[in-house]
């Protein structure tokens, strides 16, 4: 399988994600048409999450279309396609566990997938790991922690 890493100029695996950070992909899939992305709080604890999926589980950015010469996304800037997170919006929304609840960690992973998924913006969760299930080459995983 080829190399096909996720990385961050601020987080380090395990580590604390900082306030501010960007992520960073290496690796060159041929395969590699399309990637999705899905952000988790895995410790959220406030019910089932407007995508359905069982408690804790919260989905805070669902993004695809990003082609192999997309290394990297910068502060503020949107994926090609976003899908509909748990807070009922599309795009991004960062870390924000409630106050006094201790670290929660957040797992960011990285499907390369052969082909063209085929979803419309504003896909669900669902809609996303049903299309990623099938054509996915290769998985790349971050996990940082984050308290208020």
């Amino acid at each position: 399988m080829a190399e096909f890493l996720l990385t961050s100029t601020a987080v380090v695996d395990g580590g604390t994600i900082p306030r501010r950070y960007t992520l960073r992909r290496r690796g060159s899939l041929a395969a590699a048409v399309v990637v999705g992305t899905t952000r988790r709080d895995r410790f959220a604890g406030a019910g089932p999450g407007r995508s359905g999926r069982a408690r804790g589980r919260f989905i805070h950015w669902l993004a695809w279309d990003m082609t192999p010469d997309i290394t990297g996304l910068g502060e503020g800037e949107a994926a090609p396609l976003e899908g509909r997170n748990d807070f009922g919006t599309v795009g991004y929304r960062g870390p924000c566990p409630p106050g006094g609840h201790g670290r929660h960690r957040y797992r960011f992973r990285l499907h390369a997938v052969a082909g063209d998924l085929g979803l419309a913006p504003g896909a669900g969760v669902r809609e996303l790991e049903r299309a990623v299930a099938a054509k996915v080459v290769a998985v790349a995983e971050l996990v940082g922690t984050y308290q208020r």
